[in-house]
């Protein structure tokens, strides 16, 4: 059995369970097995229902796993798996709100039945499953509690094809900031994590590219696009503490890619 396969140092069940949606593949998965690793009980929303299609997390990690069937373009479907998850031992005290789509295009001949599937995702989603999230969370006041939101780099950058994807990204983090005004009272803080290129699966193709990986070297920093565990193990390490004085805010994770001029 190997380090990973051993059950972790579980944290008290009054700390509660993180719920995770987009778990089923790319960041969804790695962001589980942070939290899962850090001993957080964590539930996988997902479409299907069952957990993660993807990646290789250890037998151990899937049996600890709540996995609950979540679409977050549906108000009920949203509801029911977080009443579900608030019910367990522990309940609802964490939402990391990862599902979201990507659909680019020349914006002169992107369709709105295009546009309004980004934003029914990416935005609506989010804020949905936040607000019905909100009444549990809203409980643990004794305690506090958090909402981590995924965005992207992408919400303040100019990226041609990308209009609809960025304009939901840009939306969210005002969706976070107001969110975070309104509900700190309740001791519920909200924190936007922006990553820059990750390597996933389904971008991996693409990263591959001379002409990519050249502009990498020339535009970012660091050199390179993030490793999806990086993101992940950030944003798991972001439940160990407390996010107070963080609330409302956009934390940019893309090696100096946004704010860097690049070399001519």
């Amino acid at each position: 059995m190997t380090q990973k396969e051993t059950a972790p140092a579980t944290k008290p069940l009054g700390d509660g369970i993180v719920a995770v949606t987009g778990a089923s593949r790319g960041l969804g998965v790695e962001i589980i097995r942070a939290l899962d690793e850090r001993g957080f009980t964590v539930a996988a929303l997902s479409r299907k229902g069952i957990g993660p299609e993807q990646g290789d997390l250890p037998d151990a990690v899937k049996q600890r796993l709540i996995n609950l069937a979540c679409d977050v373009t549906d108000e009920d479907s949203i509801a029911a798996a977080l009443a579900e998850v608030d019910s367990r031992p522990g309940g609802l005290r964490y939402l990391i709100n990862n599902a979201g789509i990507h659909l680019l295009g020349p914006s002169r001949s992107f369709s709105n039945d295009d546009f309004r599937q980004v934003l029914e995702t990416n935005v609506i989603g989010a804020f949905a499953a936040a607000r019905a999230a909100y009444p549990y969370l809203r409980a643990k006041k004794d305690r506090g509690s958090a909402i981590i939101n995924i965005g992207s780099f992408f919400d303040r950058l100019a990226t041609p094809h990308n209009t609809a994807y960025s304009a939901s990204k840009a939306a969210l983090a005002a969706m976070n900031r107001c969110l975070a005004a309104e509900w700190a009272k309740d001791r519920i803080s909200l924190v936007n994590v922006a990553p820059g290129y990750i390597d996933t699966d389904i971008a991996r193709e693409y990263l591959a590219l001379d002409e990519v990986k050249a502009y990498f070297a020339r535009r970012v920093p660091i050199g390179r696009p993030s490793q999806p565990e990086e993101v992940a193990d950030f944003t798991a390490r972001l439940l160990d503490g407390d996010l107070t004085l963080l609330t409302g805010e956009t934390i940019y994770v893309d090696g100096g890619h946004s704010i860097d001029h690049g070399r001519v």
